[in-house]
């Protein structure tokens, strides 16, 4: 077991499979909201669904729609349980506060050299802790 310490974005906590990105992600027209599946082709996540993983990416691009895009992927019941950036920015940091997930950034190691897909993973964005089993 392995703990970090992070900046709380959006407060809450989450357990669950890590799906790790290289790549910054756009909810706009990147993921099909109606089922949390990577449509942008252009991405390494593509064909790959984010619906309840613990998503850790460097950060969001695009619209700032993707903040509602994220709201509704919450309602519908296909976003992921939490997200991990390195470097949160407004777009992602807004839809996550909106639709109630935990989120963190600015974590003390690179967790993206230490983690990789399919790890068990807990966010606790109330203590500003991200725990690997």
């Amino acid at each position: 077991m392995k703990t970090f310490k992070c900046r709380i974005i959006s407060k809450g906590q989450a357990k669950g499979e890590a799906l790790v990105s290289n790549d910054p992600i756009s909810f706009l027209g990147g993921i099909d909201p109606n089922n949390g599946l990577v449509i942008d082709s252009n991405h390494e996540l593509y064909g790959k669904n984010i619906k309840d993983k613990i998503l850790i990416i460097p950060g969001g691009k695009g619209s700032t729609v993707g903040s509602y895009v994220i709201f509704q992927m919450a309602k519908s019941k296909t976003a992921p349980k939490a997200i991990i950036c390195l470097k949160a920015e407004p777009i992602i940091a807004t839809g996550a506060i909106m639709a109630g997930i935990p989120m963190v950034d600015q974590i003390d190691n690179d967790i993206m050299n230490v983690v990789s897909s399919g790890a068990k993973i807990e966010v606790n964005a109330e203590k500003g802790e991200i725990i690997i089993f």
